[in-house]
């Protein structure tokens, strides 16, 4: 299919458009949430069917970039589009998590229903657009571009502080951009290109190296968010609408683990292997640190999303291991964590729309109210931790065997950290499910419907389907993680 990454990138855009037509004719706020929730469904599940398609076309035997459109665009710059075994993946996990994100607001969003969806499937053409751009300005405009419809997703739809959150994502992500910014103007300027592959090939001189790999690696950090740069996570998802928090921590914490696979690794090795150990005692500390502090959470969602800092540990672990085993694990963490984090913070959501509250003391005893629930949530806790035959398992497990090779010290530490997600996963478990109902609330608490149900099932099935075949994965990211580790051991001299 001609244009397909083209069509794939700019086709949630044009359902927003068609959603806007429908909300500017119909006679009310209210008339246009009806046809605004079936267009945007329709719309993603397009954009899900165009990027099955792009998949199944795919040659995993092909390290290259597939697909490639190239157009010159103004200065130097170019539309520059292409998917490797890396990126590709990332496409299709956001077009899979999109509709899972509107069926989910189906009922619970119910104020400015045309303009949530708009915002949605806005920030799905920028999200594609940023895993399909190869141009260096191209790839900034989507980056940075994300951050504006999930601003506005927080700060209208939030909680009671959304608008404390949305600033603070976004004056945390702006600040490390800005400095990414002015290293790809000097990068352009001195090679005379901003073609993403074309500066992968340059030779940059290692003193240089060390100020571009840091510019760059401001930016990825927080958006990551590796510690102490994660502040605004937590934040985020507390105030974040339940398909918000979703669609953070499936796609937008994985923006930042591609740009390092994407820029940092390949562009500057010699700044990437000095800085190693730094990125080990980071990642050592962010798994160990936030892990402690997830275990003393009182609020359900904060104690999720201090965990995704712990697992996005491993994958910056991983990466900087430098070799295949590390890379591919950091890769499949990243698709892994984007369907079981996504999962638990649907189950929040779950009971949250029925009590409106997050509090971890409100609960107990759900089990005899709720056994379908119930279920689910023990599923995704125990992927969460590692459980064998869970894709969470399988993500640790090849992120550390990768960095052993490189710091021993670093896997014992990770190691525990995976111990100590153990404690506090089970303990929240634990708590909100077992024991006797106290609370008279809970009482007439309902199980999930056939709406929730079906959000759950293809998660259900991704996270039972990669823990059991990770060559799923494994198989397509094999070629062009090798080229990526292969260039840069050459170049380390490894």
């Amino acid at each position: 299919m001609p244009y397909i990454l083209s069509i794939v990138t700019f086709l949630p855009l044009v359902g927003a458009l068609a959603v806007l037509m429908a909300r500017v004719m119909a006679k009310s706020e209210e008339a246009a949430a009806g046809p605004a929730r079936w267009i945007a469904l329709i719309a993603s599940l397009v954009v899900l069917a165009v990027s099955v398609v792009l998949v199944a076309g795919f040659d995993p035997s092909n390290p290259a970039y597939q697909f490639v459109e190239m157009v010159p665009w103004f200065a130097g710059a170019s539309y520059h589009l292409g998917v490797d075994g890396i990126s590709i993946l990332f496409v299709l996990l956001s077009a899979f998590l999109l509709p899972i994100c509107i069926i989910a607001s189906w009922s619970s969003i119910k104020e400015r229903v045309a303009e949530y969806m708009i915002a949605f499937l806005i920030l799905e053409t920028l999200l594609i657009g940023v895993f399909t751009a190869l141009d260096l300005f191209l790839f900034y405009i989507f980056f940075e571009g994300t951050l504006v419809p999930m601003f506005i997703i927080i700060g209208v739809w939030g909680g009671a502080n959304r608008i404390y959150a949305a600033y603070k994502l976004f004056l945390y992500t702006l600040l490390g951009s800005v400095l990414m910014l002015a290293a790809m103007l000097y990068m352009a300027a001195t090679a005379g290109t901003s073609s993403i592959p074309e500066l992968t090939a340059y030779d940059w001189p290692v003193g240089v190296q060390t100020f571009l790999w840091l510019a760059f690696f401001a930016s990825f950090a927080v958006k990551m968010p590796m510690w102490p740069v994660h502040t605004w996570l937590p934040d985020a998802h507390v105030q974040a609408p339940t398909a918000g928090s979703v669609i953070l921590a499936g796609i937008l914490l994985k923006l930042g683990g591609y740009g390092f696979i994407r820029f940092n690794l390949p562009m500057f090795p010699d700044a990437s292997e000095y800085f190693t150990p730094l990125v080990m005692v980071l990642s050592v500390i962010a798994i160990i640190y936030t892990s402690l502090v997830a275990f003393r959470q009182t609020d359900i969602k904060k104690l999720i999303a201090y965990s995704s800092v712990a697992h996005m540990g491993f994958v910056t672990m991983g990466i900087f291991a430098g070799n295949d085993q590390g890379v591919q694990g950091a890769v499949f963490q990243m698709i892994s964590h984007g369907l079981i984090s996504s999962a638990l913070f649907l189950c929040v959501g779950v009971v949250y729309d029925r009590m409106h509250t997050r509090e971890i003391a409100f609960y107990g005893g759900l089990t005899s109210r709720m056994p379908w629930f119930a279920a689910i949530f023990l599923m995704f806790t125990m992927a969460n931790v590692g459980l064998p035959g869970t894709s969470g398992f399988i993500g640790e497990v090849l992120t550390m065997v990768g960095a052993y090779q490189v710091s021993t010290w670093a896997v014992f530490f990770a190691a525990s950290g995976v111990i100590l997600s153990a404690v506090y996963a089970l303990t929240l478990y634990r708590n909100v499910m077992f024991g006797e109902i106290t609370n008279p609330a809970l009482k007439a608490i309902t199980d999930i419907d056939r709406r929730e149900l079906l959000i759950f099932v293809p998660l259900i099935i991704g996270t039972i389907w990669l823990g059991v075949y990770p060559a799923a994965v494994l198989d397509i990211t094999q070629a062009s993680v090798s080229a990526v580790t292969a260039a840069y051991q050459t170049a380390i001299g490894g």
